[in-house]
């Protein structure tokens, strides 16, 4: 079993910047492909970045246009997930995922691709 806890999640103005943690425990996840995820209130959970096992391949959606960097240090099975200027509809819960699975294909863009999920962080960017 895998336990997430994201952390770093707060009330920041437009143009600012957020880093996000997400904590591992009970099982080394230093194998397993991590992603991040946002679900703003009423809409669908949405793929925000994606890192391979290593931190050798990263993966990112369009909408974050080269704002957000996500990194790993397996020696603190921990990833991140640093945000810059941020803007009003970046505000969501942001969720961290970890799955065993090769990062590669397209299933790290989708949630039913992850067997293991934290609770979430609130983000909230004031315009």
């Amino acid at each position: 079993q895998v336990q997430l806890v994201e952390s770093g999640g707060g009330l920041v103005q437009a143009g600012g910047s957020l880093r996000l943690s997400c904590a591992a425990s009970g099982r080394i996840v230093s194998g397993d492909t991590m992603g991040w995820f946002r679900q703003a209130p009423g809409k669908e959970r949405d793929f925000v970045a994606a890192i391979s096992w290593n931190g050798g391949s990263t993966r990112y959606a369009d909408s974050i246009s080269g704002r957000f960097t996500i990194s790993r240090d397996n020696a603190k099975n921990t990833v991140y997930l640093q945000m810059n200027s941020l803007k009003y509809e970046d505000t969501a819960v942001y969720y961290c995922a970890a799955d065993p699975m090769v990062l590669g294909g397209t299933w790290y863009m989708r949630p039913s691709g992850y067997g293991y999920w934290g609770q979430g962080t609130q983000v909230t960017v004031s315009s």
